[in-house]
């Protein structure tokens, strides 16, 4: 059946995909990547309100520059 197993290899490389990534969120919450000077915090009460921007600006400048070198086009 080549369906199936097309199927089966989209899954492997997807639930590869998730563990990779979790490896990473990991990894970037053990170097402290989301608690950089500028992130907003803030804690009143019962509400706690997180807003990770200058975390947010790094990552995306860093996926742009992954992205770029991988799939430029000569």
């Amino acid at each position: 059946m080549p369906g199936l197993a097309s199927f089966g290899k989209t899954l492997f490389v997807l639930g590869a995909a998730v563990a990779a990534l979790g490896l990473v969120l990991w990894l970037a919450g053990r170097v402290g990547l989301g608690r950089l000077p500028g992130d907003i915090y803030v804690r009143r009460g019962n509400f706690t309100f997180y807003f990770p921007l200058v975390t947010s600006v790094l990552l995306s400048l860093l996926l742009t520059l992954v992205l770029n070198l991988l799939l430029r086009r000569r």
